[in-house]
C-alpha cells in the first residue's frame, strides 16, 4: 500500500491562493453588479426624453444617480466594524459571513420594485461585501513572505476585477427591459459555493486583542491617517469614474451592450497587463513611487474617458482600467504591511472608511456638476470630470511621509 505524504506548505498556500481568487471572483461579480446594471436600472425606474440634459437622456437625473450611489459608498462605513471582527472572531469565519450576507443582499436586488429598493439593497449588502474584500487582503498578506506579497496581492486583485468583469459582460449578454434582474439573480451560485470554497482555508494565528472594535493605538494612528489619506484621494477619483462611467458609455455616447462587451473584454487585458508592471515597479522602486505614478495615470485616464467622443471613452476606460491594476497591489500591500497583526483588520476596516468618504464626495461632486444648466450632457460630464478628477491627483505625494513597506516581515 502506498502512503502519500502530506501536502507541502508551498502546495498549501497554491489551493489557498486559488480559493482566495474564487472568493474575490465572487465579491467582485456581488458588488460590482450595482455599477454594470446602473444604466438599465436608471432607465428602467425613470423616464427618457427626447433633449439633450443628463435626466432626459438617462431616465434619471445625474444628482439622483449621484445620491444613490454616494449611499452605496456610505454604508460602506459599516464595513468598519465588520472587519474589525476578524481581530476578534478570527479571519475565515468573519469572511464567510460577510460574504454569504452580501451576496444575498445582491440576490434580493433581483426583486427591486423601484430605484430606491435598488439602492437599499446594495447600500445593506456593499458593507459586507467591502468588508470581504479587505479581509482577502489581509488573508493574502498574512500568509505571504515579502518577496510573494505584491504577487499574490495582484492575483486576488484580478480574481475581484475578473468578478467585476464579468458582472459587466452578463450585463451586456443578458439582454431585455429587465435584465438587470437576471443579472443580480445569478449571485445565487457564488452564494451557494462559498461556504464550500471557504473551508479548508489556513488561518494564521493572530495576537490577541482586547481592544474595542475600531480602535487603534495612539502608536499607530499617525500612519493610518496617511494611509487613510491616501486611499480616500484614490477613491475619489477612481470610485467616481466607476460609478457613472457605464451610465456615460450607454446612454450618452449611445454605445451598444455588444460594444461595451468588447470594450470590457479588452480592458481586462489591459488590467493584467497593469497587474504584472505592479508586480516588478512596487518590488524594485517600492510601494510610494508606484501608487503616486499610478494616482496621476488614474486622474489623466478618468479625464479621457468622459472628455467626450467614443474613441476618447474607450481610451481613457481601458488606460484607467490598467492604472488601477497597478495602484491596486501596492495600496493594498501598505494598508496591511504597516500594521500589526492584532489591529490588521481594523486598520483594513479604517481604511475602507476612508475610501468611503472619498468616493462619496467625488460622487456627490461629479453628480452636481453633470446638473449644470444650459449645456448638454456631453459637456456637463467633460466639466464636471475636469473639476473632479484632476486637482486630486497631486494632493498623493503626502504619502512619502510614510515609511516604504516593501521590505517589512510581519509578526
Amino acid at each position: 500500500m502506498t502512503i502519500e505524504a502530506p501536502p507541502s506548505d508551498e502546495a498549501r498556500w497554491s489551493s489557498s491562493l486559488r480559493k482566495l481568487i474564487v472568493v474575490g471572483l465572487f465579491v467582485g461579480f456581488g458588488e460590482y453588479g450595482a455599477v454594470a446594471a446602473l444604466a438599465d436600472v436608471a432607465k428602467h425606474f425613470g423616464h427618457v426624453a427626447a433633449t439633450t440634459s443628463v435626466a432626459s437622456v438617462v431616465g434619471l437625473s445625474g444628482s439622483v444617480l449621484g445620491i444613490g450611489l454616494a449611499i452605496f459608498r456610505l454604508s460602506s462605513l459599516a464595513a468598519l466594524p465588520l472587519t474589525a471582527l476578524a481581530d476578534h472572531w478570527g479571519r475565515k469565519r468573519t469572511l464567510r459571513l460577510v460574504v454569504l450576507i452580501g451576496l444575498t443582499c445582491t440576490v434580493i436586488a433581483a426583486g427591486s420594485p423601484n430605484y430606491w429598493f435598488f439602492v437599499g439593497c446594495f447600500a445593506v449588502g456593499r458593507p459586507f461585501l467591502s468588508a470581504a474584500l479587505s479581509l482577502l487582503q489581509v488573508i493574502a498578506v498574512e500568509l505571504s513572505t515579502a518577496r510573494q506579497r505584491i504577487r499574490h496581492l495582484a492575483l486576488v486583485a484580478a480574481g475581484s476585477g475578473a468578478g467585476a468583469g464579468l458582472a459587466a459582460v452578463l450585463h451586456g449578454v443578458v439582454r431585455g427591459g429587465a435584465n438587470f434582474r437576471w443579472l443580480f439573480l445569478l449571485a445565487l451560485a457564488p452564494l451557494l459555493l462559498t461556504s464550500r470554497v471557504i473551508r479548508g482555508l489556513p488561518q494564521r494565528p493572530v495576537a490577541a486583542s482586547d481592544a474595542r472594535l475600531g480602535r487603534v493605538p495612539r502608536s499607530h494612528r499617525r500612519t493610518l491617517v496617511l494611509v487613510a489619506t491616501i486611499t480616500g484621494l484614490v477613491a475619489a477619483i477612481s470610485g467616481t469614474a466607476n460609478g457613472f462611467i457605464f451610465v456615460y458609455g450607454e446612454s450618452i455616447l449611445h454605445l451598444t451592450p455588444s460594444r461595451l462587451v468588447v470594450i470590457v473584454t479588452l480592458s481586462g487585458l489591459t488590467g493584467l497587463l497593469g497587474l504584472w508592471v505592479s508586480h516588478f515597479i512596487a518590488k524594485r522602486w517600492g510601494r510610494r513611487i508606484t501608487i503616486v505614478a499610478a494616482i496621476a495615470g488614474t486622474a489623466i485616464a478618468a479625464s479621457l474617458a468622459y472628455s467626450g467622443g467614443v474613441g476618447r471613452f474607450v481610451a481613457g476606460y481601458l488606460f484607467g482600467v490598467s492604472m488601477g491594476g497597478l495602484l491596486t497591489p501596492a495600496l493594498n500591500a501598505i494598508g496591511v504591511e504597516l500594521f500589526p497583526s492584532s489591529i490588521r483588520a481594523t486598520a483594513a476596516g479604517w481604511v475602507v472608511v476612508a475610501t468611503v468618504l472619498g468616493a462619496t464626495a467625488g460622487l456627490v461632486l461629479f453628480g452636481t456638476l453633470t446638473g449644470a444648466a444650459g449645456v448638454s450632457a456631453v459637456v456637463a460630464f467633460r466639466h464636471a470630470a475636469l473639476w473632479t478628477f484632476l486637482p486630486v491627483a497631486p494632493l498623493s505625494l503626502v504619502i512619502f511621509w510614510l515609511p516604504e513597506s516593501s521590505t517589512v516581515e510581519l509578526d
